[in-house]
């Protein structure tokens, strides 16, 4: 994995793991477990360390994480399977907001 690789999927996974911290019900923090999960099956269990967040606002966090999951293409990471982590990723945020 090259660093600008490691470096976006810290990102993705520091921000993922941050709203999993912030969620409103149980329910949506195992959501956004989930979606770590996938992360980390995607990359075959190899992923950096998670790096600060610095901010606790879910909109924010949501929006950098779902920024670092996209961008994880230019890496290589199949199309299709970063569309099924958003596409996780909006379900935790959806559960997140009842």
């Amino acid at each position: 994995m090259l660093l600008s690789h490691a470096v976006t999927l810290a990102e993705a996974r520091s921000y993922v793991a941050a709203l999993a911290d912030n969620a409103h019900t149980f329910d949506a923090s195992v959501e956004y477990e989930h979606v770590l999960l996938e992360l980390d099956t995607i990359h075959g269990g190899e992923f950096p360390p998670l790096t600060e967040v610095l901010v606790d606002k879910r909109d924010v966090l949501y929006a950098v994480a779902e920024a670092a999951i996209e961008e994880l293409v230019k890496h290589g990471v199949d199309g299709l399977q970063v569309e099924l982590v958003l596409a996780r990723l909006e379900d935790a945020r959806a559960l997140d907001r009842q």
